[in-house]
């Protein structure tokens, strides 16, 4: 079979590529591999605000039950309050139910060990091992089989985690979000308020299937006029489970995962709190936010797109800040998982300190053009389409041409079906062209769609 686990998790559309079934042996076989050791393990189940959450929560709970695993129900709630909540309840492992910032349709399960942390390659390994082999688990009867706990406190105790992350009051501050119509809608206002900023939400009134739809941080051209027109001195759009966050200035101005990641690093090097001095990127961050921070004396380690991957290196070389470009970041040293609100209150965090707009933060971090074309293509012909030699000997004529002043990067989406084409480089219009004339070669050898 297809490998199940992409770089967050197992995610499909949910009840035709994600089925109940699936579920119900995802969480029997997760259950037992990460727990295996552990008589009545406990697990907590999360999850986001799609339609089809209810129906996969009760497969994978079933599934966990089946091998004698007790589940805590925390319902809905975001992805980096799993991994906070599963070290405070001292659980046994996590899993959360999500697409992330996909749409409705899709849904996704990823598991989190004891600890917080994503599972290694080798344990999802494992699981689909045990999957694909239909092999025979522990069928407990009586009382050894698993039961239900509902999490009644679990929100509450994850707000307050996240209050306690202001160094000091926000009061003075207007503060815009987008919610996204997800996990974040019924906590992050509360949040922001408790620290004490003026709070003005929007795509907070989720119903099963507007989570990410055309708002949250896919979509920040929303966020962007809300902050304008509500005059608010910054904004930040949340993604579907929370997991990412994009900023914008008081302008209306973007600030990506790299602006943010760069303005943190300079505050927390300032601080002492960025140890070994040390900033973790994914291959897709951007030259000018490489070039600001070796200027400020600040190393990068880059590492392949996942934030598992950000993750991995910096557990490696204890590092506490890392993240991608798309809004994942991550502070070791206060969670162990990409959490949108939490690097909302970091850059709140900054922002109050320095005394500074975040115009003026944003614009220390310079970023050259990038120009990002995806080409939908099957999954099965997603190998055959990253070692095509037409693509790659066209992909070379534009780096040399281009030469020092920019650069190329293909790669397969680890979550989708696409190809994902990336140009960087001094001139906008010139990368956008020559990124076009790659994805044609996969629309012509592959019947793909490009998709800007």
């Amino acid at each position: 079979m297809a490998r199940l686990f992409g770089t967050d998790g197992v995610r499909g559309i949910a009840n035709a590529d994600l089925s109940c079934e699936l579920a119900m042996q995802i969480g029997a076989a997760g259950a037992y591999v990460l727990t295996n050791a552990v008589r009545n393990p406990r697990i907590l189940v999360g999850a986001d605000t799609r339609r089809s959450g209810d129906m996969l929560i009760a497969a994978l709970t079933a599934g966990i039950c089946s091998v004698g695993g007790d589940v805590l129900n925390v319902g809905v709630i975001p992805t980096p309050a799993m991994a906070y909540l599963v070290r405070q309840y001292e659980a046994d492992a996590a899993v959360m139910i999500s697409a992330s910032h996909n749409t409705m349709e899709y849904n996704g399960i990823k598991w989190f060990n004891g600890e917080g942390f994503k599972l290694s390659d080798a344990l999802e390994d494992e699981i689909e091992r045990l999957i694909s082999e239909k092999a025979e688990l522990p069928h407990p009867t009586g009382v050894e089989v698993g039961h239900v706990l509902e999490a009644r406190r679990a929100a509450e105790e994850y707000k307050a985690f996240l209050v306690s992350g202001a160094k000091k009051s926000f009061q003075g501050l207007r503060v815009a979000l987008d919610c996204a119509n997800g996990a974040s809608a019924g906590i992050a206002a509360d949040v922001f308020r408790a620290a004490g900023a003026e709070v003005i939400t929007r795509s907070d009134e989720p119903d099963g299937y507007n989570i990410n739809a055309r708002c949250g941080s896919t979509h920040p051209e929303a966020l962007q006029e809300h902050v304008v027109e509500c005059g608010a001195d910054v904004g930040f759009a949340f993604d579907g489970d929370a997991d990412r966050v994009i900023a914008c200035d008081e302008l209306g101005n973007l600030v990506d995962g790299d602006r943010i990641m760069g303005i943190c690093a300079r505050a927390m090097k300032e601080e002492g709190r960025l140890k070994n001095d040390t900033l973790v990127v994914t291959v897709m961050s951007n030259l000018g936010l490489k070039n600001r921070m070796k200027e400020l004396g600040i190393h990068i380690e880059e590492t392949s797109v996942g934030d598992r991957y950000v993750m991995e290196r910096m557990c490696e070389g204890g590092y506490t800040l890392g993240g991608e470009q798309s809004g994942h970041v991550i502070f070791l040293d206060r969670n162990t998982t990409g959490d949108g609100m939490l690097t909302a209150i970091e850059v709140l965090n900054v922002l109050c300190a320095s005394g500074k707009r975040m115009s003026r933060l944003a614009a220390d971090i310079p970023i050259f053009p990038q120009v990002l074309v995806n080409v939908r293509v099957t999954n099965e012909q997603k190998q055959a389409a990253m070692e095509d030699q037409e693509m790659w000997q066209r992909i070379r004529d534009v780096e040399k041409t281009l030469g020092e002043a920019g650069r190329v990067l293909v790669r397969a989406s680890g979550t989708e079906p696409l190809i994902r084409i990336m140009l960087e480089g001094q001139n906008e219009n010139e990368i956008g062209r020559h990124a076009v004339s790659i994805a044609k070669v996969l629309e012509k050898n592959y019947g793909g769609r490009i998709r800007q």
